[in-house]
């Protein structure tokens, strides 16, 4: 049984090269909710609406992802961003999860990019979420604190596999931030990071049993808020292809599945949460 306050998405990334008809069956057999589905801003509208039509069919709920906005050019980075929004514009969405920004940009035009998805949530009512992602404005929990602070209306997707690599810990001497982070989550990529990689290759092992369970604390603490609140969470198992799944030498074989793992984890929290 599932935990009703949870919602679980398959991510698309990772299985590309699978039919959408597959894949939808697929994930439903599984047990997901929907699916995360990173959408290029060159995807034709024909594809998005064939797609979105398959999925409204299948009864499978759609998370959009933004990812691939990483012009360095500031004017020219916040003309696509504005694009993209635009055209998911007609989508109706359960939410949106944006890799927003970069690292080399200044606060005030993250903050501008920021402010461009606070207004696509005003004209359509549909969340977008700012992923902890590194390359992107969030990409270090000391640096996102400050825009955490002063943007009130921020709300994350909560990676923090990606704080956890980017600062070489397991954020030991950066709680306050952490716990200021957990408070504005509303939605999780389930992915486990150790201090010198964002995925560490199987959580189901042993050997890496202590990353799972410092992520856990913090899974648990946001899943607590949503309860407490009596809001639903999206959940995002979110545990990537290579580069980030190592391959054995010379073979490119996966050291294991990645569809197994999320698979795995989606079971797992829903087990604990339940």
């Amino acid at each position: 049984m599932k935990p009703t306050n949870l919602q679980f998405f398959c991510p698309r990334w990772g299985s590309e090269g699978t039919g959408w008809e597959t894949f939808f069956a697929r994930l439903k057999a599984e047990g997901y909710n929907g699916m995360e589905w990173g959408v290029a801003l060159d995807t034709p509208h024909a594809e998005l609406d064939k797609i979105w039509d398959l999925a409204e069919q299948k009864r499978v709920a759609v998370i959009l992802q933004h990812y691939d906005t990483v012009d360095a050019d500031f004017n020219r980075h916040y003309d696509t961003y504005c694009r993209w929004l635009s055209m998911v514009k007609g989508y109706p969405a359960v939410k949106i999860n944006s890799q927003t920004g970069r690292d080399i940009f200044t606060f005030d035009q993250n903050k501008a990019l920021i402010e461009a998805a606070t207004q696509f949530t005003v004209d359509t009512d549909i969340a977008v979420v700012h992923e902890t992602h590194r390359h992107k404005f969030s990409f270090a929990a000391h640096i996102a604190k400050e825009f955490l602070q002063r943007i009130p209306h921020l709300r994350l997707t909560l990676d923090v596999s990606h704080w956890v690599c980017v600062a070489e810990s397991y954020l030991e001497d950066q709680k306050e931030t952490v716990a200021l982070a957990i408070e504005r989550a509303d939605h999780l990529h389930a992915r486990v990071g150790y201090p010198e990689g964002p995925q560490i290759p199987d959580p189901r092992v042993p050997e890496w049993d202590i990353a799972l369970r410092h992520h856990l604390v913090w899974w648990d603490a946001v899943v607590a808020r949503h309860r407490a609140q009596n809001k639903p969470l999206t959940v995002t198992p979110e545990f990537g292809p290579y580069p980030y799944m190592v391959e054995l030498p010379f073979t490119r074989q996966p050291l294991t599945s990645q569809w197994e793992i999320n698979a795995w984890m989606m079971r797992m929290l829903g087990e604990r949460y339940r």
